[in-house]
């Protein structure tokens, strides 16, 4: 209606870009919106029942990756009058935290539920689209014919799997697609460990892109070393770290927020990271809360797309071969999609359906509490 408040909110810093860029509102991270008190560990907010949000409706993308804890904090701070609404694809990762939420609300059965099911006739001539669509539906994608925009290489040996995405990142896209390996290209992995995990991949690229030199400053934490240049990612939320952008200055870095190294003072031990014109600087004791970002994990990328993906599926990962796991790391890619592996690896995500089982009451409260309201009305 005319004249109603509007609120967008997302889960992660960059989902809640992604949203204001998608609709031109402003949007911004749930524990924004909510207000982060002093005691932030203790999961306090300022807005709650006592204090609700001035809100007319309230809209929350990438519900998948809410935890059920922060859904029950913003419950209780939207207004019995207001309206809301949750936005998300129930077939992506769940969130890190406890409960599996959106697919619960969906399951209960009680709550209105609207599904996109029609794929348009643009998003038809995608192969992207349609491999996701395949996956999510429990059969393999075509991974035969070289297509316009996906591309699957078997490389099993994750040495010669390592130096082939070397090369296709610094050398191939950047010449057959004039991507800016930084900006345009995401290498995404499952894992964390090995070579094709996110550590090794993001040594191995860095020195193929961002190499030492002599004279050169670097800072370094336990697992990275920092140079000026590098493409790095803020692993914490941090409601009271300072930013600065031309003559505004303001609060709050966000998990998953990806950044440029733009200045070292070595002397200092200090850093300076360009966040989208957001200058931030990091002391020395600070860096743990940064790593480099040339290669992310799934969960990490969740909430993002990039215009190319290269995404690594190394063999022996059996508890991170699942299927949610690599639709979420199919539907990042927005121009291409180079997936390497094995048709084997493919074939066993594809299959396993679920990670683990989540054990939730949400379901069969819900349909608790609207069955108790219905007969007392």
């Amino acid at each position: 209606q005319a004249g109603s408040k509007i609120l967008l909110a997302a889960p992660t810093g960059r989902a809640a870009k992604r949203m204001s860029e998608l609709t031109g509102r402003m949007a911004q991270t749930i524990h924004r919106l909510l207000g982060t008190a002093v005691d932030e560990g203790e999961g306090v907010f300022q807005h709650d029942e006592h204090s609700p949000l001035e809100a007319d409706v309230i809209i929350v993308d990438e519900v998948s990756m809410v935890d059920v804890l922060l859904f029950e904090h913003l419950l209780r701070a939207i207004r019995l009058s207001a309206r809301l609404i949750l936005v998300g694809d129930e077939d992506q990762l769940p969130s890190v935290g406890a409960g599996h939420l959106l697919h619960t609300l969906i399951a209960c059965k009680r709550l209105p539920v609207v599904r996109l099911t029609e794929i348009f006739r643009q998003a038809q001539e995608s192969c992207i689209v349609r491999s996701a669509h395949r996956i999510v539906n429990g059969e393999m994608p075509d991974l035969r014919e070289k297509q316009s925009d996906f591309f699957f290489f078997d490389r099993r040996e994750a040495s010669d799997a390592a130096a082939f995405l070397r090369d296709l990142y610094t050398r191939r896209l950047p010449q057959a697609y004039q991507f800016d390996p930084k900006n345009d290209i995401q290498v995404i992995s499952p894992t964390r460990k090995g070579i094709l995990g996110t550590v090794m991949l993001n040594q191995m690229l860095q020195e193929a892109v961002n190499p030492p030199q002599y004279g050169k400053p670097i800072l370094k934490n336990l697992l990275y070393t920092f140079r000026e240049g590098d493409k790095v990612m803020q692993i914490q939320n941090q409601y009271d770290m300072e930013w600065v952008k031309l003559d505004r200055r303001g609060t709050g870095i966000f998990n998953g927020d990806v950044g440029t190294v733009q200045y070292i003072d070595k002397n200092a031990g200090s850093m300076k990271v360009d966040f989208d014109q957001k200058i931030v600087t990091y002391r020395k004791d600070q860096l743990d809360q940064l790593e480099l970002a040339y290669a992310v994990t799934v969960h990490k990328s969740q909430g993002s797309e990039f215009e190319a993906v290269i995404l690594a599926l190394p063999e022996g990962t059996d508890r991170l071969s699942y299927r949610s796991l690599l639709y979420t790391a199919v539907t990042r890619a927005k121009r291409l999609l180079i997936m390497i592996g094995s048709p084997r690896k493919v074939a066993e995500m594809v299959q396993n359906q679920d990670r683990s089982q989540r054990c939730s009451c949400l379901s069969d409260m819900l349909q608790k509490a609207v069955s108790k309201e219905e007969q007392e009305s």
